[in-house]
């Protein structure tokens, strides 16, 4: 990255102190201009997360909860538009905050006085948490922080990955190698981003890439099926078109359970999530306040259109009845109504199961880094050994034997990626005593209901907060202005507020939800979901309240920024360059710091 002269200056100083003997300060830096994220890599982290089993995998079961073809569209329409107000809210807060003064008006620091700058970070919806509710100090931190580190991991994904592998070879559902499948997955996604940074990127967008193409097809396939077209089993389409899209039946004799329809907006929701993938990110993504809303915005649209035309598609060439009368998942019962033979599903089920380790694949690239990103802040054991880059093996060699004259190699958080794998691979082995079915729904329910549900609850409703209390102070300093102002978030918060409620009321007997057809009862993983708010509040008053009492000390947690222009220019975005991290303990006197 080129740099003025009074840039270059501040980074050499920060390096020769940081890399100075006897220094406890750790220098992470952030990828150079040749190595940010492009917009078309912003636009792959979104599709290779949303399109995965969510939309080959839900769609039966939203219409089984629903018994109304015409609500299930209406649902995955509302995901849709529920998907772009999360993407908004988090664009507002994301773009605008943190904020540091910029070193033409004195340092780079959040305590000073004068104007500043909003200098998007890596880390999403942690920072956003810490900047809203900021007190008690360490609070927001440890509660997220808790919940990100155990349950930020797609390891439901990853068995349900292992049962269609088994399911594409036509081999029986062995608990045993399913479960093993998915930790190979989990290990190899790990040591990829470990070992070659750019080589992970590349494989991310092109799994996006073939996920679209498939994804188009199984619409075209449905559309084709529906003008009559015979693909193996017949003129299967205008007897479901009849039975499906007629104006009486659409919507004739609808669940009036809401319990399911709880449930049903709980796995549209988590369907649609990917939105937040490039938040995570966002020190290495080029222009942030240039390219990255246009980006994500246009993408969440992309998303929302083919979700809904792949749920007409499925319904152009499978009756409602067909879909009722069977546990398959929609797209093997799509796959098998409309080819008639067995080797069709035993393909979906092959793409279904790459379509998931894409999503493991772009999900251990983000998760890392926000790992990371919490270990800076000083609350883990051994948090510098996390909180650390490190030069990837690849880049290593590359230079051994292609010398290059970048300052700065290719680095990966692999100290954080190993965080990541341990506690996907102990949550895959704490549901080995249940069946490979359970482990998933109780995985994937968990993951939903905490880090998409809840931490979006707060999320949006901090937002509003900061519309309404405090009003000019934020509105005037935006890094985004959504369109229709708080209404975003307003959908949002609200939504979310209705699901952390709602799936507390008990499905019907008949719903796919219910006891009878899952093994669990409705109540237990949203309880845990609540639960882990109180392990990680409890860790924080360990933490931060019952440890400083016991060693009479108080942790100080000093993160320097260097900001500096983008590519040297005089006008160019504010971007961090690296960042010098350092925590002590600071001995107390009566009570206080010394």
């Amino acid at each position: 990255m080129p740099l003025t002269e009074a840039d270059q200056r501040r980074v050499d100083e920060a390096e020769k102190e940081a890399e100075a003997a006897g220094s406890t300060k750790l220098l992470v830096r952030s990828p150079p201009d040749t190595q940010k994220l492009g917009s078309i890599t912003v636009m792959c982290l979104i599709l290779n997360r949303t399109i995965g089993s969510g939309i080959y995998v839900t769609p039966a079961n939203v219409l089984r909860a629903t018994n109304s073809v015409g609500l299930s569209l209406l649902l995955w329409t509302f995901g849709a538009i529920l998907g772009l107000s999360g993407l908004l809210v988090w664009l507002e807060v994301g773009l605008s905050i943190p904020k540091f003064q910029p070193p033409e008006e004195g340092t780079a620091s959040l305590d000073g006085e004068g104007p500043f700058e909003n200098v998007p970070r890596s880390g999403g919806e942690k920072n956003y948490l810490e900047y809203i509710y900021k007190n008690p100090r360490f609070q927001t931190t440890c509660m997220y922080g808790v919940i990100f580190i155990v349950l930020g991991n797609l390891s439901g994904n990853a068995i349900a990955m292992g049962q269609y592998i088994m399911q594409a070879a036509g081999a029986p559902n062995s608990p045993e190698a399913v479960r093993g499948i998915a930790v190979a997955g989990l290990t190899g996604a790990c040591l990829i981003h470990g070992l070659w940074r750019n080589g992970g990127i590349v494989l991310n967008n092109v799994l996006a890439l073939i996920k679209v193409l498939t994804l188009m097809a199984v619409i075209v396939i449905g559309f084709a099926a529906a003008g009559g077209a015979n693909l193996g089993n017949g003129p299967v389409g205008k007897g479901a078109v009849e039975a499906n899209f007629n104006t009486h039946a659409s919507f004739f004799r609808p669940s009036d359970d809401a319990g399911s329809y709880a449930c049903s907006i709980v796995y549209v929701v988590y369907s649609y999530s990917g939105f937040e993938q490039p938040f995570y990110v966002l020190s290495e993504v080029s222009r942030p306040k240039k390219r990255f809303a246009k980006a994500t915005i246009a993408t969440m649209i992309m998303v929302g259109v083919l979700f809904i035309l792949a749920n007409v598609a499925y319904l152009c060439a499978v009756p409602k009845d067909r879909i009722l009368s069977t546990d398959l998942d929609m797209a093997n019962v799509f796959f098998e109504n409309v080819f008639g033979n067995e080797i069709a599903p035993r393909v979906m089920s092959a793409i279904i199961a790459l379509s998931i380790f894409g999503n493991i694949v772009v999900m251990t690239f983000t998760a890392s880094r926000v790992k990371q990103e919490i270990a800076k802040e000083g609350i883990l054991p051994f948090s510098l050994f996390f909180a650390r880059s490190t030069t990837t093996p690849y880049a290593l060699f590359k230079q051994r034997f292609w010398p290059s004259r970048s300052r700065v190699l290719e680095q990966s958080p692999t100290t954080a990626l190993l965080l990541h794998w341990f506690f996907s691979v102990i949550l895959v082995a704490a549901t080995s005593s249940t069946s490979t079915a359970i482990a998933y729904l109780v995985l994937v329910l968990l993951y939903s209901y905490t880090l998409v549900v809840i931490v979006g609850f707060f999320v949006a409703t901090g937002v509003l907060y900061l519309r309404f209390a405090k009003r000019k102070e934020w509105t005037d300093n935006l890094g985004f202005k959504p369109w229709g102002g708080p209404t975003a978030a307003i959908i949002y918060s609200s939504t979310c507020a209705f699901m952390i409620v709602g799936v507390f009321i008990t499905p019907g007997e008949a719903s796919p939800f219910s006891y009878a057809k899952t093994g669990v009862r409705h109540y237990i993983v949203p309880a845990v979901g609540l639960g882990t708010l109180l392990i990680g509040y409890t860790y924080y008053l360990v933490f931060a309240k019952l440890v400083p009492r016991w060693r009479k000390k108080t942790l100080i947690v000093e993160r320097e920024p260097i900001i500096v222009r983008q590519g040297g220019e005089q006008n160019g975005e504010w971007v961090q360059i690296l960042e010098v991290v350092e925590f002590w303990w600071a001995a107390r006197q009566n009570g206080k710091e010394a």
